[in-house]
């Protein structure tokens, strides 16, 4: 209620002192247009009385002020015209000392003084310097700051600057340095003794208000750094010294910290590259409370900046030792502020490491002393809970990846795998994450084992479960997305050599093998398929090459590839062992390696008799054993008799008739192969077409008996195209009149269940008997070899 309270007085004062200003401006309006010169000084004056308030807050006494301060211009263009019609400026300027009050006198005094430097009449220095010394005259901080500013804001066009129409003599530019300096040291006085007024259970409130008017003290520094003449010789000597006198002598938190983010913000880069040392010299001097990680990481991201705006200005850098000096004054603040939070100090190296990668980035070596100091700080302190700070490790991390857009480069650094050590777990997967998708992006090829071993340590995270953390806990989704990543990586692993591409391949499994068996479906498929690459590449190599133990060669790949493969049984996942047993016996049947192919089919039969039980998934591996069975040409007679055999007896006992059917007849392509000659057993392909059309039989009576129709002629049609394949493949069991009889049947099934009609049946069956005709018109060998068929 009282804060409320205080609130509506403050706008009563405002609106009293705002009247009290409006009515004065008025009477000094009438004077002016009627060039009464004494009335126009009398009502000014009183105007300018309204200032003299302590009531107002600064926030309201600034709404106050700027209705004055646009009445002072009309004031200031009204002395102007007097002067122009012959009134002597320096009496004016006498004559304003007159007023009754001090602070509007100096309002008065700087107003007529603007226009008195204007005329050239005195110096503009002698003129300057009478001006901000008389400002003395009001202490109270709120009122002396806004009078200072008025003054800094009518002289800021007329300081005796190079190249201005003020310029004086030689040392011109040093007044004018000198005037601003002055006004900028007293105005932080007063702004930094302003916390000082009044009770301290108002301290907050004070510390905002003062927060509201930082502009007008840091407005000086700008002045400053827009003065012409002020080179580097004068900044280094003169300005910076001075200022930084006053930033480190006023001891006060607010102060320093904005002033120095000033001093950083509003000068040339090239200045503070050239008093890098006057600057952090600075820095340990500042109340430990100051947030110097941000004045500094502000400091580097400027100076980082320029070093990327061009190549030019590199040597510059070298020169100063500027990595060494920056580097030294990080190790000093952490050390001066034994409490500094562990972000803040992470946050400093981050932004040291950027700075260093701009500027030095040939120099691996900074890189890693920069990360090494932060390990040394970080050391004792265990992995780190505080998010914020892992944040900043993870940017730090990630600063080398995009610069140097290669991980192979981040693997030199010895102190990048430190670092990590102290990301909690799940921050540790996120930067895991990070590095393949830079190693993704920028297609980095990984082509050593010890490269392949350092890069594994770094991503263990993903790799196995980290202190005793079960994957059960993550979420589905992105657990699955975690090691598709690491399958897209273990791709990315290729050397020309085939010895290193091994020691690579034996490095992965090492990894892998620790991952758990829900890690295993996702990373060994890729790891099967990269060695099957080397296989590939190794085919045709002379089995006998001297010192195989320790050569690659396509046997040894062979035997990591069982024991690899062997692991997914375990975890189980049947179906997907199997897949890969096969595709590792078709490789070995390129590579002419029976009792390998045997073994990996074994293997294979092994996974299908004992594993899989679902009844989809025994039909799918059933084809797909069929499948790499019919394309293998390594085998002798008796092995392929064997697979083969099991192969057939594994059709017919499948749960479904359809099912079944379809097993059988594609078994009929076993007996048949066109590329090699003595795999031509006609006979035995019609044996398995005859027992297909069994099935097929069957099939149909029990929907007769479950269903009271028919059922579907479909597979009828589909013998019928094998039927047809083979027939056209010059198999002389594959009759004329076997085909005709088949087709009758069909026409004969299908008119006799006209009730049950399937559009998709017809159109198939229809199509096979267009293909017939089409076969029938072609003339030559082939329509002599369909003649016969009557359609």
């Amino acid at each position: 209620m009282m804060i409320s309270d205080g609130a509506e007085d403050e706008e009563k004062w405002l609106a009293a002192g705002i009247a009290g200003l409006q009515q004065n401006a008025f009477y000094m309006h009438r004077a002016l247009d009627s060039s009464n010169l004494k009335d126009a000084l009398k009502y000014s004056a009183q105007m300018l009385s309204e200032l003299r308030t302590s009531r107002l807050s600064p926030h309201k006494y600034y709404e106050l002020y700027m209705r004055a301060f646009d009445e002072l211009r009309k004031l200031e263009m009204f002395f102007k015209e007097e002067s122009r019609r012959g009134c002597s400026i320096i009496d004016l300027y006498e004559l304003v000392q007159h007023a009754g009050n001090i602070l509007p006198r100096l309002y008065l005094l700087c107003t007529v003084g603007s226009v008195y430097i204007k005329s050239k009449e005195a110096p503009a220095k002698d003129v300057l310097k009478d001006l901000v010394e008389m400002c003395r005259g009001i202490q109270h901080p709120v009122r002396g700051l806004f009078l200072r500013s008025y003054l800094s804001q009518v002289s800021r066009d007329k300081l005796p600057d190079i190249g201005s129409e003020y310029e004086g003599d030689a040392d011109t530019v040093m007044d004018a340095v000198e005037f601003v300096l002055q006004n900028f040291t007293e105005m932080n006085k007063l702004w930094v003794r302003m916390q000082h007024q009044g009770p301290a259970r108002e301290k907050e409130k004070r510390e905002k208000e003062r927060s509201e008017l930082r502009d007008l003290v840091g407005k000086n520094l700008h002045v400053l750094s827009q003065i012409e003449g002020v080179d580097l010789d004068i900044y280094k000597e003169t300005v910076l010294p001075r200022v930084l006198e006053q930033v480190v002598n006023c001891k006060d938190e607010l102060a320093q910290y904005y002033l120095m983010d000033c001093i950083i913000q509003v000068f040339p880069d090239e200045y503070h590259l050239q008093t890098l040392e006057i600057l952090l010299g600075a820095c340990p001097q500042l109340q430990p409370s100051v947030d110097i990680k941000t004045v500094l990481s502000r400091l580097m991201e400027r100076l980082s900046n320029y070093a990327a705006s061009s190549s030019e200005v590199l040597p510059e850098f070298l020169q100063v030792q500027a990595f060494a000096k920056m580097s030294s004054a990080i190790g000093k603040v952490i050390e001066a502020q034994p409490d500094m939070p562990i972000v803040g100090a992470v946050t400093l190296y981050s932004s040291l490491l950027t700075f260093t990668l701009h500027v030095h980035p040939d120099r691996l070596d900074y890189v890693d002393q920069v990360l090494g100091a932060c390990v040394k700080k970080l050391s004792g302190k265990g992995k780190l809970e505080d998010s914020k700070a892992t944040k900043q490790i993870v940017a730090l991390l990630s600063a080398p990846l995009e610069k140097y857009n290669d991980i192979v480069t981040a693997l030199k650094l010895s102190n990048y795998p430190r670092m990590m050590e102290y990301l909690d777990n799940g921050t540790n997967k996120v930067m895991a994450i990070v590095i393949i998708q830079s190693i993704m992006k920028n297609n980095t090829c990984i082509s050593s084992a010890d490269k392949v071993e350092a890069l594994f340590e770094l991503m263990k995270g993903l790799i196995k479960d980290l202190d005793g953390t079960s994957p059960d806990e993550l979420d589905e989704e992105d657990f699955k997305e975690e090691q598709n990543s690491v399958a897209r990586l273990i791709q990315m692993l290729y050397s020309e050599d085939s010895e290193e591409m091994l020691k690579i391949i034996c490095t992965v499994r090492k990894h892998i093998m620790t991952g758990g068996l829900k890690r295993l479906p996702f990373t060994v498929p890729p790891l099967v398929f990269s060695s099957l690459k080397l296989v590939r590449r190794l085919q045709g190599q002379d089995e006998n090459a001297p010192d195989e133990e320790a050569s690659a060669s396509p046997k040894k790949i062979f035997q990591i590839l069982n024991q690899t493969i062997e692991a997914l049984s375990i975890v189980p996942a049947s179906e997907l062992a199997l897949r890969l047993y096969l595709q590792c016996a078709e490789a070995a049947n390129d590579c002419d390696l029976e009792p390998v192919a045997y073994e990996f089919f074994t293997q294979a039969y092994i996974l299908y008799e004992e594993e899989i039980a679902d009844s989809k998934a025994q039909v799918t591996a059933i084809h797909l054993i069929i499948g790499t069975l019919q394309r293998m040409h390594v085998f002798g007679v008796e092995n392929r008799d064997t697979l083969t055999h099991k192969a057939t007896g594994y059709s017919a006992k499948l749960l479904k008739k359809p099912d079944q059917c379809r097993a059988v007849y594609a078994c009929s392509h076993l007996f048949w192969s066109d590329d090699q000659d003595s795999i031509k057993d006609g006979e035995r392909v019609l044996l398995c077409l005859k027992r297909a059309l069994r099935i097929a039989n069957a099939a149909q009576q029990m929907s007769n008996v479950t269903r009271g129709s028919s059922g579907s002629v479909t597979l009828f049609v589909e013998i019928l195209n094998k039927y047809l394949y083979f027939f056209e493949k010059g198999n002389p069991q594959i009759t004329v009149a076997a085909i005709q009889s088949l087709i009758e049947l069909i026409t004969t099934e299908m008119q006799s269940d006209s009730t049950n009609t399937d559009a998709a049946v017809d159109a198939f069956f229809a199509s096979t008997l267009r293909y017939i005709q089409f076969q029938k018109h072609k003339g030559g060998a082939i329509g002599e070899k369909y003649e016969p068929i009557k359609v």
